[in-house]
């Protein structure tokens, strides 16, 4: 028997250094009370300082997977990324499906770093009967059995996997309904035929937070909505979610977007994108400055509006957009290889280069990092902004400790 149990001990130290070990899940609940809406992990007030996150070295586009590269290749692209993230205080990131779970599970072990699992829940097109189709049709029956297969599967493999946080369902799908690719154009206005096709959509997401609920009940589902366009249809039609996630870009203010939604959907808050462009169409140049103070007043509103702030007190974080740039962005198949200062969509939120009726917003430039060549073995370097230094400052503050009140919030961010 000894030589089987040598032989076994040291099978399990193997393990034990291998990013493919599976632990007992963390326990991810809602806690409701008097004071709010937070989110719990075992036991403990969890406050979301989530990032926005992906690997595409310039020259790449959607089409590279870093999660088909050698084991060695993917630890040493996130030892350096989940590092630099850590050392900002960044506690969770929003990574698209596709992620094995045992690289969560490694940047949760490694780097105290959770992940928000995000099924883009035919966003970008689907595949219908061997044809591929731009534009997804809710109403489908066809969509529906391609989909709440996909969620099924996704939902069986992921449900036991340490460090997952919780599922995000789709991305501002709303706005799919308006266009037809995949490129950020202008933010839509509400239609007739809109409306319709939006009520078969946002019904079959509440089936598939459904079925990720019959199948795990350990994680809680947000849906991803574009702003808070079609929010009376969302509370009639998705009751079965936990969270409202929302992309949100209005400049240095989120505006009524706490009140309202406490007020007509009754779920917590959480901010899955926001941010501004680091480039300036006015200057024609680089502007981090202006960057890091739009996000020093996004962040300022999301702690004002968590559990005990007085506030809507219905916030449980946000995600940061993005940790680095999307060289891909615009144009997103050509021209891979340049930064491209083109601005695409028009956004009077962004004061400090908006001009009335012209595009102002950079897709290439949301880094919080700057993105430098590819070297020899097929990686980069970050070269952090303003944007970073200045949220490392600003979330080091704990909403939930018991020295925080609005004004000492208020105080933080003034001081950072």
């Amino acid at each position: 028997m000894k030589p089987f149990i040598i032989k076994s001990c040291f099978l399990l130290l193997l393990l034990c250094n291998s990013p493919y070990v599976f632990s007992q899940t963390n326990k991810i609940e809602l806690k409701k009370d008097c004071k709010g809406t937070r989110i719990r992990i075992d036991g403990k007030d969890f406050f979301i300082k989530g990032m926005n996150w992906d690997y595409y070295p310039i020259g790449t586009n959607y089409e590279y997977i870093l999660w088909n590269k050698p084991e060695s290749f993917i630890r040493e692209a996130l030892d350096s990324e989940m590092l630099l993230l850590k050392n900002m205080g960044v506690n969770a990131i929003r990574v698209y499906t596709g992620i094995p779970p045992e690289w969560i599970t490694y940047v949760y072990k490694q780097y105290g770093i959770y992940t928000m699992l995000n099924h883009t829940f035919g966003r970008y097109g689907l595949t219908v009967d061997g044809q591929w189709v731009a534009n997804t049709d809710y109403a489908n029956p066809k969509v529906e059995n391609i989909l709440l297969g996909e969620i099924t599967m996704l939902a069986q493999k992921y449900k036991d996997t340490e460090g997952l946080m919780l599922f995000l369902i789709g991305n501002e799908n709303n706005y799919g309904l308006f266009w037809e690719g995949a490129e950020t154009e202008n933010i839509p206005a509400e239609n007739r035929m809109s409306t319709e096709r939006a009520v078969n959509m946002y019904k079959l997401f509440n089936k598939a937070a459904l079925t990720i609920k019959s199948i795990d009940k350990n994680h809680p589902v947000a849906i991803c909505n574009g702003d808070l366009l079609f929010l009376d249809i969302i509370a009639r039609e998705c009751k079965a979610f936990d969270i409202f996630g929302t992309n949100i870009y209005r400049g240095v203010s989120f505006g009524d977007t706490f009140r309202k939604v406490k007020k007509e959907y009754r779920k917590p808050v959480l901010l899955t994108e926001f941010g501004a462009d680091a480039y300036n169409v006015k200057d024609k140049k680089e502007d981090a400055e202006a960057q890091a103070n739009c996000l020093r007043q996004n962040w300022k509103e999301i702690y004002e509006n968590v559990a005990g702030a007085g506030q809507a007190e219905n916030c449980l974080g946000g995600f940061t957009f993005q940790f680095s740039d999307g060289w891909w962005k615009y144009d997103q198949t050509y021209r891979l290889d340049i930064h491209d200062t083109t601005a695409s969509w028009s956004n009077g939120g962004y004061q400090n280069d908006y001009t009335k009726n012209e595009p102002n917003m950079n897709e290439e430039w949301f880094g919080i990092c700057a993105k430098g060549q590819t070297d020899q073995r097929g990686h980069y370097t970050l070269f952090p902004r303003a944007a970073y230094y200045t949220l490392k400052n600003l979330l080091t503050l704990d909403p939930f400790s018991k020295r925080t009140s609005l004004k000492t919030i208020h105080q933080h961010f003034d001081n950072n």
